[in-house]
């Protein structure tokens, strides 16, 4: 699994002119799924998100988590972080699983990190998206399972 994490001060996502999802300061992740991505991708990936420590403190370091700064996550699926775009103009997405592994697996990693007491809003999965986001400092974290 590949992550792009955005550290935010609040971040909405719509489908169809509806907000389907809407948190204040947290952080935007953003998922893609692999063919070989298993459970352990999903617990890794989301135990390191939930205490990943990207929120400054009084002296300005980054010493506290999502969890620590009472933060929310806004998740939302995204196949194209597994597109290929080294041949030529137009990416390839076969590294990208198909939709309903996919989706079974972005379901499972956002209950993992409900598990860790966060409160997660998520876009719709394979829809067609609009996500607006205040990135915070700006931070951008990329994250994958497989190193």
């Amino acid at each position: 699994m590949r992550v792009v994490i955005q550290r935010s001060k609040e971040a909405q996502v719509t489908v169809e002119g509806a907000v389907t999802g809407r948190i204040e300061k947290g952080l935007v992740v953003l998922i893609g799924v692999t063919h070989e991505d298993t459970e352990q991708d999903a617990r890794f990936l989301a135990d390191k998100i939930a205490g990943l420590r990207i929120f400054e403190d009084e002296a300005e370091k980054m010493n506290f988590s999502v969890q620590d700064i009472g933060g929310q996550i806004l998740s939302i699926s995204q196949f194209t972080l597994y597109g290929d775009a080294r041949k030529g103009r137009r990416p390839n997405f076969m590294a990208a699983a198909k939709p309903d592994v996919a989706e079974a697996l972005y379901e499972r990693f956002n209950g993992m990190l409900r598990e860790h007491g966060l409160v997660v809003e998520t876009g719709v999965f394979g829809a067609m998206m609009d996500v607006q986001l205040t990135n915070w400092g700006p931070v951008t974290i990329i994250l994958d399972s497989r190193g």
